[in-house]
């Protein structure tokens, strides 16, 4: 065995080890941070010490050498404790995955980023889902580069953040409308964070609105370039990775969830129906297990492209309506019980409703497979 293989093999082998303790200091704040819209610091500082935002990152530069499937698992733990903190870290760690794999498989210039991640240990900010294939705000040719201003909701983790991964939309006189892709310094001139998360659940997440006024971006610091709206070689990577991480932070609190249900479930005198809605809990989670599985097998093993997409959002629709309704079917298991906020089934409830919103959401979903399935044109 290497000596970068031993390595990779001594930091993997504690990650669930580590997410469990790390799960267990945060479960008690999760409530509070609900109750007050606060963002969940502690959790970022504890998943810091234990070099979980450097995990992803290859031992070659510095990092962990976790792999996806390792991190999933991570992300399920702590979202059993505490949605707001799987969530808020999940955004943080597909930035990364994404870019360790561009370097692994297409020998893409990530490495400084990655090297940057471990060595200062840094927190990236994503604003793809508010983003996404048409981008927003509006980037303004100058000598030397751009200057970009927009708008970014949706930036969870931006109280801690150091770089915002983002993008904006150029008028090319040449080729058009052009997404431009880039990294901001949360501390640059023209960045501000506003105060804007107050939501119906993921409160602690601090996926505040960000603000870029006539923010420079040098040429050399734009990594990419496409036509604005249609499908790009990067969103099939984007899609094949990220997902699978972030569906895993609603898979652990439907976990969660269930695991409250059946302690209070437990307590109760059979009365001819709580098998049965037990039974209809434990269906509605294997169901979201399954189709998590299946998503994490090809983000560990698939090759990007339209099909590749297309399982991996299938997967994404099938785990958001599953945990759902294993949250639901935990309140009804539950009983009562469940509408008191003490036991936190009320706002399981609330955390697991945000696996509706990020793209693509069921109806393109259902639109994009269809139209691979029929061969037809996915920009159509």
């Amino acid at each position: 065995m290497s000596l970068a293989s031993k390595i990779q093999a001594s930091a993997t082998g504690g990650w669930l080890a580590r997410a469990d303790r790390v799960a267990e200091a945060i479960a008690a704040d999760a409530a509070r941070h609900d109750a007050d819209d606060s963002f969940v610091a502690e959790a970022f500082a504890r998943l810091k010490a234990d070099g979980f935002f450097k995990a992803l990152v290859p031992v070659e530069f510095g990092g962990g050498g976790a792999d996806v499937a390792e991190i999933c698992q991570v992300i399920r733990r702590l979202g059993a404790a505490c949605g707001s903190t799987a969530l808020a870290f999940a955004m943080h760690s597909h930035l990364v995955a994404v870019a360790a794999w561009r370097w692994r498989h297409q020998n893409a210039p990530t490495e400084g980023l990655l090297k940057r991640v471990a060595a200062e240990d840094l927190v990236l900010i994503s604003s793809g889902g508010s983003d996404w294939l048409p981008s927003g705000g509006v980037a303004v040719k100058v000598e030397g580069g751009f200057k970009i201003t927009a708008r970014k909701p949706f930036s969870s983790g931006c109280p801690a953040g150091d770089l915002l991964s983002t993008s904006a939309v150029w008028d090319d006189p040449e080729g058009g409308p052009t997404v431009l892709h880039f990294a901001v310094p949360l501390k640059a001139q023209g960045v501000e964070v506003l105060d804007t998360w107050r939501t119906l659940g993921m409160r602690g997440t601090g996926s505040h609105d960000i603000v870029l006024t006539e923010v420079f971006v040098a040429d050399a610091a734009v990594s990419g370039r496409r036509p604005q709206g249609l499908w790009h070689p990067l969103f099939h990577i984007i899609g094949m990775i990220a997902f699978p991480i972030i569906y895993s932070a609603y898979v652990g609190v439907a976990e969660g969830a269930r695991a409250k249900a059946l302690t209070v479930a437990r307590r109760k005198a059979d009365d001819g129906s709580l098998a049965t809605l037990v039974g209809a809990m434990e269906n509605a989670f294997a169901t979201a297990e399954l189709a998590l599985d299946g998503m994490i097998q090809v983000a560990t093993s698939g090759t990007p492209g339209p099909e590749t997409t297309s399982r991996v959002m299938i997967g994404r629709t099938l785990v958001g309506k599953a945990a759902i309704k294993t949250v639901e079917r935990a309140m009804e298991v539950a009983g009562g019980a469940a509408f008191y906020r003490e036991l936190g089934l009320e706002r399981a409830f609330r955390d697991v409703q945000g696996a509706r919103f990020h793209p693509l959401q069921e109806q393109p979903q259902l639109r994009y497979t269809g139209r691979v399935a029929l061969g037809w044109d996915i920009d159509g």
